[in-house]
């Protein structure tokens, strides 16, 4: 028991390193701007992908995601997607319910996750969009 307590304040300092450097947006970092979610009915079993832009919204289920910031490393460096979600709980006559408002990484989806009964969501990749092609056209 006396390692757990030794090791935890190391781990606690390796975790938010770890977060603090995945979030930071280095020069590097592409900033996609449609997010790729999974999101899990866990009564049902249903799972629904949702490609979401970025500041736009989605539904599933009593769910509302709302995409602010998607971050992806380029191909060359290890991989990571994270993304920053604002999800909300919304029944029809009662106020909504932020579940949860923060980043989550597609690599380690634990270490952030949406705390829910029901339902779970986790990001799987930032795109970026394809630009128009009949914009250039006249």
């Amino acid at each position: 028991m006396t390692s757990v307590k030794k090791s935890f304040p190391l781990l606690a300092i390796v975790l938010v390193a770890f977060i603090a450097t995945s979030t930071a947006k280095s020069e590097d970092s592409i900033e996609g701007d449609i997010v790729v979610l999974r999101a899990l009915d866990k009564v049902t079993a249903r799972t629904l992908d949702l490609y979401v832009p970025i500041d736009e919204m989605a539904e599933f289920g009593s769910l509302s995601i709302h995409p602010r910031k998607c971050l992806k490393r380029p191909p060359e460096e290890p991989p990571e997607t994270s993304t920053f979600l604002v999800i909300t709980e919304v029944n029809e006559g009662v106020d909504p319910i932020r579940l949860f408002s923060g980043w989550m990484f597609a690599s380690s989806p634990a270490i952030n996750a949406l705390e829910h009964p029901v339902y779970d969501v986790w990001v799987i990749d930032c795109r970026i969009s394809e630009p128009d092609a009949s914009a250039g056209k006249e």
